[in-house]
């Protein structure tokens, strides 16, 4: 029945864990509508409303495990995505609120500030060699460092949708009146699926792309055919950071509000993301739809237990279970296939 299944021809073009992936967003839906009815007073999960607020979570986890995916393709890991996302929020805010930039000028300075990380953190694991779990550990305290001390470690609020310069939420939700009721259209999820469209092209359909999956295969097999490794390494960390800080535009699009020396509980949600997507933590394996849709689960977990009257804190609980499965099942994977 199980080879029958994986025979059809949509199972095949997406691919069976994919499809695995998507039936576990509908089994998570419908558990949630169940528990969060009983554990809550009839409380009801399938809302428009709590639909919009998990895309909204999922925007810029999305874009964190899209960056992160590139590192972890190469076998290195990033642990920094989560702070450096918050200092260029924090940063471009600052900036806008106290300096006068024009807002589209702090909107530009999100993926700059990112790519500043990024570059910064693929120098030292590509030329210098220090460990990348080193390095992302030494970033995320930097990058904490760097946005409490550029805002004096003060709250940093982004302009309402009413306010001067509020236009940049529309690119995370547009409002629109239907019938007389307000709704908000996820436009966050376009812009997100294009970029994962793009993130796919140069993984799979370039050379930088498939340098860099080789690198996480065999790096010394790739040395030795004269492939110069640092730079395609280095350029994985690079477009690591720019998606970090194009995350920073989603967040506070949606979220406003950014407060300093935080950020780096979303570290594990991105590479969880990742890793339940089918990228192999020992590097060599990347899916970027896979991604996309891990993101979405880590989204929905999050907005079900709150539905449930529970405190977030379960969410982390459950995220490392979830993250410690699947590189239990990553490992297995891999001595089947040796």
């Amino acid at each position: 029945m199980l080879e029958r299944f994986k025979s059809l021809r949509l199972v095949r073009i997406m691919g069976f864990n994919r499809v695995v992936l998507i039936g576990v967003i509908i089994l998570l839906c419908l558990i949630f509508q169940v528990l969060s009815g009983v554990l809550n007073h009839g409380n009801v999960f399938l809302t428009y409303a709590r639909f919009t607020s998990a895309i909204n979570y999922g925007y810029f986890i999305g874009f964190l495990a899209l960056g992160v995916t590139f590192v972890i393709a190469t076998g290195g890991i990033d642990f920094s995505v989560g702070p450096v996302m918050f200092a260029a929020a924090l940063i471009s805010g600052y900036c806008f609120n106290n300096y006068g930039f024009p807002m589209w000028i702090s909107l530009i300075m999100c993926p700059l500030i990112g790519m500043v990380f990024g570059t910064v953190g693929g120098f030292f694991v590509s030329y210098l060699h220090l460990p990348s779990f080193i390095t992302s550990l030494a970033l995320m305290q930097i990058a904490k460092g760097i946005g409490s001390i550029f805002t004096k470690t003060q709250n940093v609020s982004w302009p309402g949708s009413t306010d001067p310069g509020g236009w940049y939420r529309k690119l995370s939700n547009l409002e629109v009146t239907v019938g007389g009721s307000k709704l908000n259209i996820p436009t966050g999820l376009i812009i997100l699926i294009i970029v994962a469209i793009i993130c796919s092209i140069v993984l799979n359909k370039t050379k930088a792309g498939r340098y860099m999956i080789c690198l996480g295969a065999n790096r010394e097999a790739v040395r030795l055919s004269g492939v110069d490794t640092r730079r395609w390494e280095m350029l994985a960390y690079v477009i690591c950071g720019t998606l970090a800080g194009l995350a920073a535009i989603f967040y506070v699009g949606c979220y406003t509000t950014v407060q300093p020396v935080k950020g780096d509980t979303f570290n594990n949600e991105a590479i969880a993301a990742c890793v339940m997507g089918g990228t192999s933590m020992a590097g060599g394996l990347a899916s970027i739809l896979g991604t996309v849709i891990g993101s979405f689960i880590i989204a929905i977990m999050q907005e079900g237990i709150l539905s449930m009257g529970f405190n977030i804190a379960f969410q982390y609980s459950l995220t490392a279970l979830i993250l410690l499965g699947a590189v239990i099942a990553d490992v297995m994977s891999r001595r089947r296939r040796n």
